[in-house]
């Protein structure tokens, strides 16, 4: 499966990743008026811890334009963590005005730094030619730094460089490396990625019941093109003995899990699978499905 590789940025996971720097090691969360005291004398990880909590409104009103705020104090004076904070809200228009090149400014002065979240950040801008010229090139440099530091979205990434030849020549064995260091570390994407390379005989010597055994670990975190492919699996019984319930039961999730035209295709398949089955097949499936249903309601 391919992706667009901009990384989508959320208030959440922003939230997470400039905490998790900012913090360093698990602690007893800090009051927002004790971050407050050290911030304004100077201290750079309570100005970025800080900003994090504007931007999570924990503690404080959230208010991006504040988080900015913290973030720009710490990040003018070379703070790598506050520099690719700052970054991400230019990237996303977040208490600042929306700019991509502002955003490739403040990350390139982290990854110099060699912090791996703005490798991993710079690198998607020049992926897909936002704020810099469009460069596979540089964007597998900057993936390659990231990676190696152990970002595994990077990791993730640069498996689909090469397996797609962007920037680099197609090299199946190398795309096996890099989504297998983001895929035992429990990326969806990379599973599924992992899975298919089996499937294929592409980076590895073709192996249906390897390719299962990936496909699963995916569909049971929920990945609906995952949940598909293991439905194929056991409608074919490749890899696995067939079955068309547990076929049916894996389409039904899929179904359950897609959005959009993936959703609509998928339907198409679970009801041809279910047109060849009895009534008691049926409901035995949709019983199993509800059981997976159950599992992932929020």
């Amino acid at each position: 499966m391919t992706r667009t590789l901009a990384r989508s940025i959320s208030v959440a996971w922003l939230a997470a990743a400039v905490g998790l720097a900012c913090y360093g090691q698990a602690a007893a969360p800090e009051s927002a008026s004790s971050l407050t005291r050290r911030a304004e004398k100077g201290d750079r990880a309570a100005q970025c811890a800080l900003a994090r909590l504007y931007i999570e409104g924990s503690g404080v009103p959230r208010n991006f334009a504040e988080a900015a705020r913290w973030f720009r104090k710490a990040a003018d004076t070379g703070y790598a963590e506050a520099e690719d904070g700052l970054g991400f809200l230019y990237d996303n228009g977040q208490g600042v005005p929306l700019d991509h090149a502002a955003a490739a400014d403040w990350y390139r002065k982290a990854a110099l730094q060699g912090n791996s979240d703005a490798e991993f950040n710079l690198g998607s801008l020049y992926d897909t030619g936002q704020g810099v010229p469009h460069d596979h090139a540089e964007a597998v440099r900057w993936y390659r730094k990231a990676a190696e530091h152990g970002d595994i979205d990077a990791a993730f990434d640069l498996g689909v460089m090469y397996e797609l030849a962007q920037g680099v020549p197609r090299d199946f064995g190398e795309a096996m490396h890099w989504y297998r260091q983001a895929a035992d570390r429990g990326v969806t994407l990379a599973q599924l990625a992992v899975g298919r390379l089996y499937a294929n005989g592409n980076g590895a010597a073709a192996n249906a019941a390897e390719a299962v055994r990936w496909y699963r670990k995916a569909a049971e975190q929920g990945l609906a093109p995952a949940l598909q492919e293991l439905s194929a699996a056991f409608a074919a019984g490749q890899g696995v003995p067939r079955d068309k319930v547990a076929a049916l039961m894996w389409a039904e999730l899929a179904v359950f899990r897609a959005r959009g035209q993936a959703q609509k295709d998928y339907t198409a398949e679970r009801d041809a699978l279910a047109r060849n089955l009895t009534p008691e097949q049926v409901g035995a499936a949709q019983r199993k499905a509800g059981e997976w249903k159950k599992k992932w309601a929020p």
